[in-house]
Protein backbone atom coordinates (compact mmCIF):
# COMPACT_ATOMS: atom_id res chain seq x y z
CA UNK A 1 0.00 0.00 0.00
CA UNK A 2 0.93 3.51 -0.82
CA UNK A 3 0.75 5.77 2.06
CA UNK A 4 0.80 9.39 1.82
CA UNK A 5 2.26 9.65 5.14
CA UNK A 6 5.84 8.61 5.04
CA UNK A 7 6.35 9.72 8.31
CA UNK A 8 4.08 7.32 10.26
CA UNK A 9 5.47 5.35 13.25
CA UNK A 10 3.63 3.93 15.75
CA UNK A 11 2.89 5.88 19.08
CA UNK A 12 5.10 4.82 22.34
CA UNK A 13 1.77 3.83 24.51
CA UNK A 14 -1.30 2.31 23.21
CA UNK A 15 -4.54 4.60 23.37
CA UNK A 16 -7.05 3.32 25.66
CA UNK A 17 -10.15 3.67 24.38
CA UNK A 18 -12.85 4.95 27.25
CA UNK A 19 -15.87 2.60 27.30
CA UNK A 20 -17.69 5.40 29.70
CA UNK A 21 -16.54 8.07 26.85
CA UNK A 22 -15.86 10.83 29.54
CA UNK A 23 -14.20 12.92 27.05
CA UNK A 24 -15.01 12.25 23.54
CA UNK A 25 -13.73 15.13 21.88
CA UNK A 26 -10.27 14.94 24.02
CA UNK A 27 -9.91 11.02 22.89
CA UNK A 28 -10.21 12.22 19.14
CA UNK A 29 -7.99 14.72 19.55
CA UNK A 30 -4.99 12.31 21.07
CA UNK A 31 -6.35 9.19 17.89
CA UNK A 32 -5.78 12.12 15.40
CA UNK A 33 -2.59 12.83 17.28
CA UNK A 34 -0.68 9.96 16.95
CA UNK A 35 -2.41 8.67 13.51
CA UNK A 36 -2.83 7.89 10.79
CA UNK A 37 -2.40 4.75 12.50
CA UNK A 38 -2.37 4.48 16.56
CA UNK A 39 -2.01 1.44 18.67
CA UNK A 40 -5.33 1.65 20.84
CA UNK A 41 -6.59 -0.55 23.61
CA UNK A 42 -10.08 -2.02 23.89
CA UNK A 43 -11.12 -3.43 27.15
CA UNK A 44 -7.84 -4.96 27.71
CA UNK A 45 -7.19 -6.26 24.21
CA UNK A 46 -4.97 -4.49 21.38
CA UNK A 47 -6.02 -3.30 18.05
CA UNK A 48 -4.98 -0.71 15.53
CA UNK A 49 -6.98 2.45 14.91
CA UNK A 50 -6.66 4.00 11.32
CA UNK A 51 -7.19 7.72 12.16
CA UNK A 52 -6.89 9.82 8.97
CA UNK A 53 -8.80 10.50 6.08
CA UNK A 54 -6.26 8.97 3.34
CA UNK A 55 -5.28 6.04 4.68
CA UNK A 56 -8.60 4.83 5.74
CA UNK A 57 -9.73 5.62 1.94
CA UNK A 58 -7.01 3.44 1.10
CA UNK A 59 -7.87 0.81 3.76
CA UNK A 60 -11.26 0.30 3.46
CA UNK A 61 -10.71 -0.84 -0.02
CA UNK A 62 -7.59 -2.98 0.67
CA UNK A 63 -8.94 -6.87 0.43
CA UNK A 64 -5.63 -8.08 2.81
CA UNK A 65 -8.31 -6.21 5.60
CA UNK A 66 -11.20 -8.81 5.84
CA UNK A 67 -14.27 -9.33 8.37
CA UNK A 68 -13.40 -12.84 9.12
CA UNK A 69 -12.68 -13.23 12.60
CA UNK A 70 -10.70 -16.09 11.94
CA UNK A 71 -7.78 -14.37 10.13
CA UNK A 72 -7.82 -12.40 13.79
CA UNK A 73 -4.82 -13.89 15.99
CA UNK A 74 -6.35 -13.37 19.17
CA UNK A 75 -8.99 -15.01 18.38
CA UNK A 76 -7.92 -18.11 17.11
CA UNK A 77 -5.26 -18.45 19.78
CA UNK A 78 -8.04 -18.15 22.48
CA UNK A 79 -6.93 -15.03 23.67
CA UNK A 80 -9.99 -13.53 23.17
CA UNK A 81 -13.24 -15.44 23.81
CA UNK A 82 -16.59 -14.78 23.84
CA UNK A 83 -16.10 -13.32 27.14
CA UNK A 84 -15.17 -10.31 26.08
CA UNK A 85 -17.66 -7.65 25.96
CA UNK A 86 -17.65 -6.05 22.57
CA UNK A 87 -17.35 -9.79 20.68
CA UNK A 88 -20.94 -9.49 19.76
CA UNK A 89 -20.01 -6.32 17.88
CA UNK A 90 -17.71 -8.02 15.74
CA UNK A 91 -19.49 -11.85 15.73
CA UNK A 92 -23.26 -10.55 14.83
CA UNK A 93 -24.36 -13.68 12.82
CA UNK A 94 -23.99 -13.85 8.87
CA UNK A 95 -24.51 -10.36 6.89
CA UNK A 96 -23.35 -8.56 4.53
CA UNK A 97 -21.75 -6.64 7.22
CA UNK A 98 -19.48 -9.37 8.34
CA UNK A 99 -18.22 -10.98 4.97
CA UNK A 100 -15.92 -9.99 1.88
CA UNK A 101 -16.07 -10.38 -1.33
CA UNK A 102 -18.27 -12.10 -3.77
CA UNK A 103 -20.39 -13.21 -0.71
CA UNK A 104 -20.67 -9.49 0.93
CA UNK A 105 -21.85 -8.36 -2.75
CA UNK A 106 -24.44 -11.44 -3.10
CA UNK A 107 -25.90 -10.33 0.19
CA UNK A 108 -25.65 -6.74 -0.05
CA UNK A 109 -27.62 -6.80 -3.36
CA UNK A 110 -30.13 -8.38 -1.39
CA UNK A 111 -30.14 -5.24 0.19
CA UNK A 112 -30.01 -2.77 -2.40
CA UNK A 113 -33.10 -4.60 -4.39
CA UNK A 114 -35.08 -3.76 -1.17
CA UNK A 115 -33.66 -0.13 -0.41
CA UNK A 116 -34.07 1.12 -4.16
CA UNK A 117 -34.23 5.11 -4.64
CA UNK A 118 -37.59 4.83 -5.58
CA UNK A 119 -38.78 2.97 -2.32
CA UNK A 120 -37.09 5.61 -0.04
CA UNK A 121 -38.78 8.22 -2.39
CA UNK A 122 -42.00 6.89 -1.98
CA UNK A 123 -41.99 7.13 1.81
CA UNK A 124 -40.98 10.58 1.72
CA UNK A 125 -44.74 11.85 2.73
CA UNK A 126 -45.17 9.40 5.57
CA UNK A 127 -41.54 10.65 7.02
CA UNK A 128 -43.20 14.06 6.64
CA UNK A 129 -46.61 13.00 8.81
CA UNK A 130 -44.13 10.57 11.28
CA UNK A 131 -42.19 14.61 11.98
CA UNK A 132 -45.19 16.49 12.33
CA UNK A 133 -46.98 13.83 15.09
CA UNK A 134 -43.44 14.15 17.20
CA UNK A 135 -43.33 17.55 17.21
CA UNK A 136 -46.75 17.86 18.02
CA UNK A 137 -45.72 15.48 20.94
CA UNK A 138 -42.30 17.83 21.50
CA UNK A 139 -44.60 21.20 21.67
CA UNK A 140 -46.58 19.09 24.51
CA UNK A 141 -44.19 18.14 26.60
CA UNK A 142 -42.70 22.02 26.25
CA UNK A 143 -45.76 23.79 27.73
CA UNK A 144 -45.74 26.33 30.13
CA UNK A 145 -41.99 26.88 28.83
CA UNK A 146 -41.17 23.15 30.14
CA UNK A 147 -37.38 21.34 29.64
CA UNK A 148 -38.01 18.94 26.45
CA UNK A 149 -35.76 15.88 26.21
CA UNK A 150 -35.60 16.49 22.26
CA UNK A 151 -33.13 13.01 21.93
CA UNK A 152 -36.50 11.03 24.24
CA UNK A 153 -39.44 13.23 22.47
CA UNK A 154 -38.16 13.24 18.80
CA UNK A 155 -34.87 12.18 17.32
CA UNK A 156 -35.23 8.83 18.83
CA UNK A 157 -38.69 7.94 18.05
CA UNK A 158 -38.52 9.08 14.19
CA UNK A 159 -35.84 7.03 12.81
CA UNK A 160 -37.42 3.62 14.89
CA UNK A 161 -40.82 4.90 13.01
CA UNK A 162 -39.58 5.11 10.00
CA UNK A 163 -37.68 2.21 9.63
CA UNK A 164 -40.08 0.34 11.38
CA UNK A 165 -42.29 1.58 9.01
CA UNK A 166 -40.38 0.01 6.22
CA UNK A 167 -40.34 -3.27 7.77
CA UNK A 168 -43.54 -3.71 8.87
CA UNK A 169 -42.17 -3.93 12.45
CA UNK A 170 -45.27 -3.61 14.58
CA UNK A 171 -45.73 -0.44 16.49
CA UNK A 172 -46.03 -1.73 19.70
CA UNK A 173 -43.02 -3.58 19.57
CA UNK A 174 -40.89 -0.37 18.63
CA UNK A 175 -39.95 0.70 21.99
CA UNK A 176 -39.16 -2.60 23.14
CA UNK A 177 -36.41 -2.38 20.44
CA UNK A 178 -35.34 1.28 20.82
CA UNK A 179 -34.90 -0.11 24.64
CA UNK A 180 -32.87 -3.18 23.81
CA UNK A 181 -30.51 -1.91 21.52
CA UNK A 182 -30.02 0.88 23.91
CA UNK A 183 -28.90 -1.93 26.34
CA UNK A 184 -27.05 -3.93 24.14
CA UNK A 185 -24.78 -0.93 23.27
CA UNK A 186 -24.10 0.17 26.65
CA UNK A 187 -20.91 -0.23 28.27
CA UNK A 188 -22.31 -0.99 31.73
CA UNK A 189 -24.84 -3.96 30.87
CA UNK A 190 -23.40 -6.80 32.23
CA UNK A 191 -22.41 -9.25 29.48
CA UNK A 192 -24.32 -12.10 30.90
CA UNK A 193 -27.26 -10.09 30.19
CA UNK A 194 -26.19 -8.91 26.85
CA UNK A 195 -26.19 -12.31 25.73
CA UNK A 196 -29.55 -12.63 26.68
CA UNK A 197 -30.96 -9.90 25.49
CA UNK A 198 -29.50 -10.76 22.01
CA UNK A 199 -31.24 -14.42 22.28
CA UNK A 200 -34.48 -12.88 22.94
CA UNK A 201 -33.85 -10.03 20.10
CA UNK A 202 -33.07 -13.40 17.78
CA UNK A 203 -36.25 -15.71 19.15
CA UNK A 204 -38.18 -12.76 18.33
CA UNK A 205 -37.09 -11.78 15.22
CA UNK A 206 -37.28 -15.57 13.76
CA UNK A 207 -40.81 -15.18 14.96
CA UNK A 208 -41.27 -12.33 12.95
CA UNK A 209 -39.45 -13.61 9.58
CA UNK A 210 -41.60 -16.56 9.90
CA UNK A 211 -44.61 -14.59 9.85
CA UNK A 212 -43.53 -12.49 6.67
CA UNK A 213 -42.21 -15.83 4.79
CA UNK A 214 -45.29 -17.34 5.59
CA UNK A 215 -47.56 -14.21 4.18
CA UNK A 216 -44.90 -11.11 2.68
CA UNK A 217 -46.10 -8.39 1.84
CA UNK A 218 -45.21 -4.84 0.41
CA UNK A 219 -42.25 -4.18 2.57
CA UNK A 220 -38.34 -4.36 2.83
CA UNK A 221 -38.50 -7.81 4.89
CA UNK A 222 -40.85 -9.37 2.48
CA UNK A 223 -38.10 -7.77 -0.38
CA UNK A 224 -35.01 -9.50 1.41
CA UNK A 225 -37.05 -12.63 1.26
CA UNK A 226 -37.80 -12.51 -2.27
CA UNK A 227 -34.92 -10.83 -3.73
CA UNK A 228 -33.73 -12.43 -6.34
CA UNK A 229 -30.44 -10.57 -7.09
CA UNK A 230 -26.92 -12.25 -7.03
CA UNK A 231 -27.88 -15.74 -7.69
CA UNK A 232 -29.80 -17.52 -4.78
CA UNK A 233 -32.17 -16.18 -2.28
CA UNK A 234 -31.42 -15.30 0.86
CA UNK A 235 -30.67 -18.11 4.03
CA UNK A 236 -32.62 -17.61 7.56
CA UNK A 237 -29.41 -16.61 8.99
CA UNK A 238 -28.66 -14.18 6.07
CA UNK A 239 -32.24 -12.63 6.73
CA UNK A 240 -31.50 -12.29 10.47
CA UNK A 241 -28.70 -11.17 9.93
CA UNK A 242 -29.37 -8.23 7.43
CA UNK A 243 -32.66 -7.44 9.06
CA UNK A 244 -30.58 -7.31 12.80
CA UNK A 245 -28.28 -4.89 11.05
CA UNK A 246 -30.71 -2.84 9.75
CA UNK A 247 -32.84 -2.24 12.29
CA UNK A 248 -29.80 -1.40 14.30
CA UNK A 249 -27.95 1.00 11.90
CA UNK A 250 -31.24 2.09 10.47
CA UNK A 251 -32.48 4.00 13.80
CA UNK A 252 -29.09 4.59 15.72
CA UNK A 253 -27.63 6.79 12.76
CA UNK A 254 -29.99 9.01 12.68
CA UNK A 255 -30.73 9.75 16.25
CA UNK A 256 -27.14 10.90 16.38
CA UNK A 257 -27.28 12.79 13.05
CA UNK A 258 -30.34 14.71 14.03
CA UNK A 259 -28.87 15.80 17.38
CA UNK A 260 -25.56 16.58 15.80
CA UNK A 261 -26.70 18.79 13.50
CA UNK A 262 -29.12 20.28 16.28
CA UNK A 263 -26.13 20.81 18.71
CA UNK A 264 -23.69 22.47 15.62
CA UNK A 265 -26.47 25.12 14.69
CA UNK A 266 -27.53 25.87 18.54
CA UNK A 267 -23.90 26.63 19.47
CA UNK A 268 -23.78 28.29 16.15
CA UNK A 269 -27.00 30.92 16.29
CA UNK A 270 -24.88 32.82 13.05
CA UNK A 271 -24.74 29.81 11.27
CA UNK A 272 -28.40 28.58 11.82
CA UNK A 273 -29.02 32.64 10.76
CA UNK A 274 -27.18 31.95 7.43
CA UNK A 275 -29.62 28.39 7.24
CA UNK A 276 -33.31 29.90 8.16
CA UNK A 277 -32.20 32.94 5.49
CA UNK A 278 -31.79 30.07 2.77
CA UNK A 279 -27.96 31.21 2.79
CA UNK A 280 -26.52 27.60 3.05
CA UNK A 281 -28.88 24.73 2.38
CA UNK A 282 -29.53 22.04 5.09
CA UNK A 283 -28.27 19.64 3.01
CA UNK A 284 -24.86 21.10 3.84
CA UNK A 285 -25.82 21.03 7.68
CA UNK A 286 -26.60 17.52 7.52
CA UNK A 287 -23.07 16.94 5.05
CA UNK A 288 -21.12 19.13 8.16
CA UNK A 289 -22.98 17.60 11.40
CA UNK A 290 -22.22 14.01 9.50
CA UNK A 291 -18.38 14.98 9.32
CA UNK A 292 -17.76 17.40 12.41
CA UNK A 293 -19.72 14.72 14.38
CA UNK A 294 -20.52 11.53 13.09
CA UNK A 295 -22.71 8.65 13.90
CA UNK A 296 -19.65 6.20 14.11
CA UNK A 297 -17.15 6.89 16.59
CA UNK A 298 -15.61 3.20 16.62
CA UNK A 299 -16.27 1.09 13.85
CA UNK A 300 -15.24 -3.05 15.12
CA UNK A 301 -13.09 -4.80 13.29
CA UNK A 302 -11.76 -6.09 10.77
CA UNK A 303 -8.20 -8.33 10.51
CA UNK A 304 -5.09 -8.21 8.37
CA UNK A 305 -4.12 -11.16 6.27
CA UNK A 306 -0.71 -10.31 5.57
CA UNK A 307 1.30 -7.41 7.11
CA UNK A 308 0.43 -4.33 6.12
CA UNK A 309 2.98 -1.48 5.84
CA UNK A 310 1.90 2.25 6.12
CA UNK A 311 4.83 4.67 6.86
CA UNK A 312 6.83 3.71 9.53
CA UNK A 313 4.15 1.46 10.71
CA UNK A 314 4.01 -2.58 10.14
CA UNK A 315 0.19 -3.50 10.95
CA UNK A 316 1.35 -7.06 11.72
CA UNK A 317 -0.75 -10.64 10.13
CA UNK A 318 -3.39 -11.24 12.45
CA UNK A 319 -3.52 -7.94 13.95
CA UNK A 320 -7.51 -6.59 14.45
CA UNK A 321 -7.91 -2.96 12.71
CA UNK A 322 -10.32 -0.59 14.04
CA UNK A 323 -12.08 2.41 11.63
CA UNK A 324 -11.78 5.39 13.97
CA UNK A 325 -14.98 7.13 12.05
CA UNK A 326 -15.07 10.77 14.64
CA UNK A 327 -10.86 10.58 14.15
CA UNK A 328 -10.95 10.09 10.21
CA UNK A 329 -13.70 12.92 10.25
CA UNK A 330 -11.60 15.57 11.80
CA UNK A 331 -8.31 14.73 9.99
CA UNK A 332 -7.26 18.87 9.28
CA UNK A 333 -5.27 17.16 6.32
CA UNK A 334 -8.37 16.40 4.94
CA UNK A 335 -10.64 19.49 6.19
CA UNK A 336 -8.40 22.07 7.12
CA UNK A 337 -6.92 23.77 10.66
CA UNK A 338 -10.60 24.13 12.44
CA UNK A 339 -11.79 20.45 11.46
CA UNK A 340 -12.69 19.92 15.23
CA UNK A 341 -15.27 22.83 14.96
CA UNK A 342 -18.77 22.80 13.22
CA UNK A 343 -18.45 25.55 9.90
CA UNK A 344 -21.49 25.22 7.82
CA UNK A 345 -19.42 27.96 5.52
CA UNK A 346 -16.30 25.46 4.51
CA UNK A 347 -15.32 25.07 1.44
CA UNK A 348 -17.56 22.83 -0.22
CA UNK A 349 -18.31 20.03 -1.19
CA UNK A 350 -17.60 18.75 2.37
CA UNK A 351 -15.73 15.35 1.30
CA UNK A 352 -16.01 12.72 4.31
CA UNK A 353 -16.49 9.27 5.51
CA UNK A 354 -18.92 9.56 8.01
CA UNK A 355 -20.79 6.78 6.43
CA UNK A 356 -17.65 4.49 5.35
CA UNK A 357 -15.78 3.94 1.78
CA UNK A 358 -15.36 1.17 -0.59
CA UNK A 359 -17.71 -1.78 -0.63
CA UNK A 360 -19.19 -1.70 3.00
CA UNK A 361 -20.30 1.99 2.74
CA UNK A 362 -23.22 2.24 4.97
CA UNK A 363 -26.38 0.87 2.40
CA UNK A 364 -28.70 2.98 4.67
CA UNK A 365 -27.10 6.55 4.27
CA UNK A 366 -29.55 7.74 1.75
CA UNK A 367 -32.17 6.38 4.53
CA UNK A 368 -30.84 8.58 6.99
CA UNK A 369 -30.15 11.42 4.64
CA UNK A 370 -33.50 11.91 3.75
CA UNK A 371 -34.80 11.53 7.67
CA UNK A 372 -32.61 14.34 8.27
CA UNK A 373 -33.35 16.39 5.48
CA UNK A 374 -37.17 16.51 6.58
CA UNK A 375 -36.86 16.63 10.05
CA UNK A 376 -34.08 19.58 10.73
CA UNK A 377 -36.33 21.94 8.54
CA UNK A 378 -39.28 21.20 10.46
CA UNK A 379 -37.83 21.25 13.88
CA UNK A 380 -36.53 24.87 13.07
CA UNK A 381 -39.76 25.83 11.23
CA UNK A 382 -42.00 24.87 14.37
CA UNK A 383 -39.59 26.05 16.97
CA UNK A 384 -37.55 28.85 15.61
CA UNK A 385 -36.40 29.79 18.97
CA UNK A 386 -35.40 26.64 20.38
CA UNK A 387 -32.41 26.99 22.54
CA UNK A 388 -30.33 24.46 24.22
CA UNK A 389 -32.05 23.80 28.33
CA UNK A 390 -27.50 23.46 29.75
CA UNK A 391 -24.56 24.70 28.91
CA UNK A 392 -23.33 22.70 25.68
CA UNK A 393 -20.43 21.19 27.97
CA UNK A 394 -23.05 19.61 29.66
CA UNK A 395 -23.98 17.36 27.26
CA UNK A 396 -22.83 13.64 27.71
CA UNK A 397 -22.26 10.81 25.77
CA UNK A 398 -23.83 7.57 27.03
CA UNK A 399 -21.05 4.88 27.37
CA UNK A 400 -20.96 3.35 24.37
CA UNK A 401 -17.57 2.86 22.35
CA UNK A 402 -19.09 2.88 18.82
CA UNK A 403 -21.39 5.38 18.72
CA UNK A 404 -21.70 8.91 19.23
CA UNK A 405 -24.77 8.44 21.47
CA UNK A 406 -25.79 11.67 23.64
CA UNK A 407 -27.49 10.63 26.87
CA UNK A 408 -30.13 13.18 26.46
CA UNK A 409 -30.79 16.58 24.67
CA UNK A 410 -32.27 18.76 26.59
CA UNK A 411 -34.17 21.91 25.33
CA UNK A 412 -36.18 24.95 25.79
CA UNK A 413 -38.74 25.44 22.70
CA UNK A 414 -39.33 29.15 23.42
CA UNK A 415 -37.21 32.34 24.91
Amino acid sequence: MQCPYSGATASAEPIVIDPMVGDLDGETSRLVTAGPVARVELLGVPAWSVTHHEVARELLTDTRLVKDMNAWRLWTEGIVTYEWPLITMIDAGRSMFTVDGAEHRRLRAKVAQALTPRRLESIRADVETFTRQLLDDVEAAGRDNSIVDLKTCFAQPLPMQVVSFLLHVPRDKQPWLAESYKKFFSMITPHDERIALLAELDTWYMEFIAERKAAPGEDVLSDLILADAGGRPLDDEEILGNLKALIAAGHETTINLVLSATRGLLTHPEQLELVLDGKVSWETVIEEALRQDPPSTHLLMRFATEDIQIGDVTVPKGDGVVMSYRAICRDPRQHGDNAEEFDITRQAPIRHMAFGHGPHICPGAALSRLEASIALPALFERFPDLRLAVAPEELRNLPVMTQNDLESFPVFLRN
